[in-house]
């Protein structure tokens, strides 16, 4: 086959197909961010670099430095969209067949949530990969906050967010060992000993992807009682206080986010896309 044939063979044919692309793309892309930070956090935990600073911005920061580094975070930057394009078509189209009932629009919004979450790298890694240098999403998060603030009642609203992001990342727990991880990836192509490999790796990372949530969610509630914009904080904030706590804490999170990036490049090529 040409090379020409074999690129329009990789065109998909149909609008599903196109969605199942994205999204694997997509998953894809969250595993090499996420493989990416528990790396770099690793390191900062065994004091192989300074500072435990490891969040995602940074870490699809390192990928300029590779071989074609800009395609590279092209990529990245079209699979977030990818996986947001995934999570919109799950919530617009009902394809977890959730319903139009209270606790079903609660969840279909969750995976528009969900997706917006990686708007902002995404576009960070797009801008990177275009001009080769893009600002860091920190300082935003801060002056959001400050604006909250400002409004009547703004520190209370920011308490109320904090509790509700903490409880996102103690439900990451519960999802984790409740058994519903076993949708995220289509077991019928692995031994039963890959599947519960997989398992395991994906209850070891959701659950540190939900301490990391729980500590963000920490530092908006004191953002809210303190009344003050510079509590709040982000990834890289939640990994020095894990820091602060011994590079045991650190290690066992790091090693966590490694294990969910891994299970995300599994779930990339056996995923379960229902709907499409």
């Amino acid at each position: 086959m040409s090379a020409p044939d074999a690129l329009l063979a990789a065109v998909p044919r149909t609008a599903s197909s196109g969605i199942r692309a994205l999204a694997r793309l997509g998953f894809a892309a969250i595993g090499v961010v996420y493989v990416l930070m528990g790396v770099l956090a690793l390191l900062a935990a065994f004091g192989q670099r300074a500072g435990a600073h490891a969040d995602k911005e940074e870490a699809v920061q390192h990928l300029q430095d590779l071989p074609a580094g800009s395609v590279l975070l092209g990529l990245i930057a079209l699979g977030l969209l990818g996986y947001i394009a995934w999570r919109f078509t799950q919530a617009i189209r009902d394809t977890e067949s959730k319903g139009s009932g209270a606790k079903g629009l609660a969840v279909r919004l969750w995976y528009v949530c969900s997706g917006l979450f990686y708007s902002g790298l995404a576009l960070y890694a797009g801008k990177l990969a275009l001009n080769g240098r893009a600002e860091k999403g920190g300082d935003s998060s801060q002056s959001l906050t400050a604006k909250v603030l400002a409004w009547p009642g703004g520190d209370w609203l920011l308490i109320v967010l904090g509790l509700v992001v903490i409880g996102i990342g103690l439900f990451q727990g519960y999802r984790a060992f409740s058994g519903r991880l076993k949708n995220d990836v289509d077991g019928q192509h692995l031994t039963a000993k890959q599947a519960r490999l997989v398992f395991r790796a994906g209850q070891v990372g959701v659950t540190a992807r939900g301490v990391v949530v729980a500590i963000i969610g920490y530092f908006v509630v004191q953002a809210g009682r303190q009344s003050h914009a510079g509590a709040v904080g982000s990834t890289d904030e939640a990994f020095d206080l894990l820091a602060a706590m011994g590079p045991l804490a650190l290690g066992a999170v790091a090693a966590g986010l490694l294990a969910y990036g891994l299970y995300s490049l599994v779930q990339a090529k056996y995923p379960l896309l229902r709907g499409v």
